[in-house]
């Protein structure tokens, strides 16, 4: 990090990286939003391709995610943003429960519940 600002000022006064404006031209063009999944000890981020419902996209986490599918609970990032904490998001009723024709947005916050049940084996 500190190469990298060494290396920008050493260019001149108001020079900055391009990556962030490729990274988000790329993601535009090639049509990928990303969501977010959140436990207790990590926060991961999703690309999938904007369109995509909410069992596919827990395929991208695991194909038991979208098998045994049930909801999803969503919230909007800049809701979590604004107001701070999860339950202050589910005081102000900004927390939805989606089914299986929901349509991840960008930036969605979502929390997976599903059931996958092993089947035994048929005489």
């Amino acid at each position: 990090e500190e190469g990298k600002k060494a290396y920008l000022s050493s260019l001149g006064e108001g020079v900055t990286s391009c990556f962030p404006k490729i990274i988000t031209s790329g993601y535009k063009i090639l049509k990928l939003i990303y969501f977010f999944t959140a436990g207790a000890d990590e926060v991961r981020a999703w690309t999938i391709r904007r369109g995509t419902k909410a069992p596919q996209a827990a395929g991208v986490i695991h194909t038991d995610m979208m098998r045994g599918f049930i909801m999803a609970e969503v919230m909007k990032y800049a809701d979590l943003k604004e107001f701070g904490s999860e339950s202050e998001v589910k005081g102000a009723g900004r927390h939805m429960q989606k089914g299986k024709e929901y349509v991840i947005e960008d930036g969605d916050v979502c929390y997976y519940k599903f059931n996958v049940t092993t089947q035994g084996k048929k005489k």
